[in-house]
């Protein structure tokens, strides 16, 4: 990001600051723009780069704050008509306010549990270690440690774990991509109709064939009271187990791999005492982690937040997730990576009642990742220039679309 491009962050004449002008150098390194708007105050009228009207909450205090704050409703009937919503499969518990979200929350999490995820350990690292003989394996020790780890690794463990055969993986990740992105509203839509029939043809199967997987489980619980998910709840919540369950730990392991690679003093510390590796990905996380701006939140009636009357009717409010991390309030040289650092406390999974479920999930793979691929290579070293990676588009998931490294063994 360069320095006229902070400077020029005043609002126009409608008081709205333009993010959406700021182009591809906002999208490589955002943080910058969020220091400079934090610095002015916490709370920010701006056009996102997707162009729709959104109010920004920035710094540590202030997105925690926002996060738990329940004047603002998650439900997407209380948006406003300009919100610019993203597509959407299904009814989840993302998309859903207390009682409605109490429940649903409760159903899943019945079956995502500790003990699950903590069972997968032995089948992570039999994953991990197929794909790196893979990758170790390719001529001129040189690849691409998105498409040989960081993609394929959450993919396939997500998958099995609900029980998506492995031929449809790729074409998921395609479809789920442009659900996701910034591009076209018609393509996002042609995307979201294709998943939508995947999913209902997947849930099919599961009710015709169930398994030990955790989508049939989903599909026969109940609570106490008989409680179940209905129809259109197990498929948005299978859309969100499974692109919530791999799309941010490839943004996880990408980001943290280039936060070591472009500190090599730290890939050093963490090579030579491998019991800094839980602190490590926490710190990728609080740094540079894979959501940068939280889910729409909706004003129902005018709220206050951090001294700014924000309106009523639906606005969208969105807590900064990256910029939480940075904040100096909060972490002392937050622009300085550091594993080492006493980073519990980062906002990269959220906080409150919509705290990531597939926290523990992402975490055990991503320490597993590291552990192997530093264990594996005696030298890994970022093979392009920083500046020519290119980001993913849009403001909701941070990572890089490729990662080339060299290596050896």
């Amino acid at each position: 990001m360069t320095d006229q491009s902070v400077r020029d962050l005043s609002p126009d004449a409608d008081g709205i600051v333009d993010l959406a002008a700021l182009g591809e150098d906002f999208v490589r390194d955002p943080y910058p723009v969020y220091a400079a708007l934090r610095a002015r105050g916490p709370v920010h009228h701006v056009r996102t780069p997707e162009g729709s009207p959104a109010w920004l909450v920035l710094g540590h205090e202030a997105a925690r704050a926002v996060l738990r704050d329940d004047r603002l409703s998650k439900d997407w009937s209380n948006a406003a008509p300009d919100a610019g919503l993203s597509v959407s499969v299904g009814h989840h518990m993302l998309i859903a306010d207390p009682p409605d979200h109490t429940r649903l929350r409760k159903l899943v999490a019945s079956q995502f549990t500790p003990r699950r995820v903590a069972a997968l350990e032995p089948r992570v690292r039999e994953v991990t270690s197929h794909l790196l003989d893979t990758m170790l394996a390719a001529p001129g020790q040189r690849g691409d440690l998105v498409r040989s780890l960081a993609f394929p690794l959450p993919i396939a463990v997500i998958s099995e774990l609900l029980g998506v055969p492995d031929l449809e993986r790729d074409r998921f990740r395609q479809w789920s991509d442009q659900v996701l992105g910034a591009g076209p509203r018609e393509e996002r839509l042609a995307s979201k109709r294709a998943l939508d029939g995947f999913l209902r043809a997947l849930l099919e199967r599961h009710r015709a064939r169930p398994g030990d997987d955790l989508l049939s489980a989903l599909i026969r619980t109940s609570d106490e009271d008989g409680d179940r998910l209905s129809a259109d709840e197990l498929l948005g919540t299978a859309w969100l187990l499974l692109v919530a369950g791999y799309e941010t730990t490839v943004g996880l392991i990408a980001n943290g791999a280039l936060a070591l690679l472009r500190h090599p003093d730290q890939l050093a510390a963490l090579r030579a005492d491998p019991a800094l590796l839980d602190g490590a990905v926490e710190e990728m996380l609080r740094y540079d982690g894979p959501v940068e701006i939280a889910t729409f939140r909706f004003t129902t009636g005018p709220v206050e937040i951090a001294g700014t009357v924000i309106p009523g009717g639906g606005r969208v409010v969105l807590p900064v997730l990256a910029d939480a991390g940075r904040d100096p309030a909060r972490f002392p040289a937050g622009d300085r990576f550091d594993i080492r650092r006493e980073a519990h406390g980062h906002l990269a999974f959220g906080h409150g009642i919509h705290f990531c479920l597939g926290a523990p999930l992402a975490r055990l793979e991503a320490r597993v990742a590291f552990e192997m691929l530093l264990e594996r290579t005696s030298c890994l070293e970022l093979d392009a220039h920083p500046a020519a990676l290119e980001w993913r588009e849009g403001t909701r998931l941070r990572g890089v679309k490729s990662l080339p490294v060299r290596w050896r063994s």
